[in-house]
């Protein structure tokens, strides 16, 4: 089982805010907090060892996880007929459309684009969503002379036995089932399940293929299922230490089953597309890491994390300097990330100087 990275960043977060709250509650001994929540009606003039800016910024919180990068998940390709396998293709070689995914009794089983699985035999008469899907190869494929639509005509027989030539099939103008193959797009052979020679049942496995970009897989916990929103931005690490801009295309629940000692257990498997195809050439394979954006503010006031005080009657407040006087704001906190934290309150504003504690 792979290793996990888990929330870098988060950790180095709370380690900070550790030494933020001791810093905190060592100022309120002196003082820096007032009971009762009330602001001190005179400044004070006991200026802070260091001080730093209320900025306005977007404020991102991320998360690192460990992914894989290769080309996705494999998928079994099974024979929808019975017969002998008489041809396979090479491991990692690309099948296109209108292109032989294997050869099954020495006749081609073809690959074709398109969602819906083939699931019965097309002949003239039979309508449906299908039927649009396969008249959409052949046009694609150079055929014509039928309407593209969702009825098998005569037309659409007559352009059918003119591919069956091309492909050394018998002239029938049917596709029969287990003659075509659909795929979202050109697949890469990850592997042969069958050997030449074999025969082969329906629902036999015979090989199984991939997409043919490079893409990043990454497994998450359930309770991170926050962060697996299909179209949201990644930022992909390779080890070379290089960094990529992705985008989530897949987001998908999956059951891990028992292995030896560990129970059954339920993942989210995430799927990344690399932005820039030439940031992972000439790797295969490798382990890489992903950072996922798990919250976000924008247009928010923001101080260091070490810049909090602890109040004395509760909550956070910020010492604000003017000059050669001191005042101690009650902040309202919000989103914590790199180091910094949303802050809000009365009288708080972009530009002001705060104090850090010592």
């Amino acid at each position: 089982m792979r290793s996990r990275r888990r929330r870098k960043g988060r950790m180095a977060l709370a380690t900070g805010a550790v030494v933020v709250v001791t810093g905190a509650v060592a100022a309120t001994g002196f003082g820096l907090g007032l009971p009762g929540g009330e602001a001190p009606s005179e400044a004070s003039s006991d200026l802070p060892p260091a001080t730093t800016k209320v900025t306005r910024e977007t404020l991102v919180d991320t998360q690192t996880e460990s992914g894989e990068l290769g080309y996705g998940t494999a998928i079994s390709a099974a024979a929808r007929s019975g017969g002998t396998v008489t041809g396979l293709p090479a491991t990692g070689s690309t099948v296109k459309r209108g292109q032989a995914l294997y050869r099954l009794d020495n006749t081609p089983v073809v690959l074709l684009y398109g969602a819906l699985p083939a699931y019965r035999t097309l002949a003239v008469g039979t309508e449906g969503a299908d039927v649009t899907q396969f008249e959409k190869n052949l046009r694609t494929l150079g055929y014509d002379g039928f309407t593209v639509d969702d009825e098998y005509s005569s037309s659409t027989a007559e352009a059918v036995e003119q591919w069956q030539e091309d492909m050394g099939l018998p002239e029938t103008g049917t596709v029969e089932l287990g003659r075509v193959v659909f795929a979202s797009g050109a697949v890469r052979i990850d592997g042969n399940e069958a050997d030449v020679g074999e025969a082969v049942q329906p629902g036999t496995a015979v090989l199984s293929y991939t997409g043919t970009a490079r893409v990043v897989t990454v497994e998450l916990e359930v309770s991170d299922q926050r962060l697996a929103r299909k179209g949201a931005a990644v930022t992909v690490t390779v080890p070379d230490g290089k960094t990529a801009r992705g985008k989530i295309t897949k987001t998908e629940l999956v059951i891990k089953p028992a292995e030896e000692q560990q129970p059954a257990s339920t993942a989210v498997e995430v799927t990344v597309a690399v932005d820039d195809a030439k940031a992972v050439a000439g790797l295969d394979s490798a382990t890489v890491d992903v950072g996922f954006t798990a919250s976000q503010r924008e247009n928010v006031l923001t101080v260091p994390v070490a810049a909090l005080l602890a109040l004395a009657e509760g909550g956070y407040g910020v010492q604000v300097v003017d000059g050669a006087a001191t005042r101690i704001v009650a902040v309202e906190t919000g989103l914590f990330a790199t180091g910094r934290v949303e802050v809000s309150g009365d009288g708080l504003a972009e530009g002001m100087t705060v104090g850090m504690p010592s």
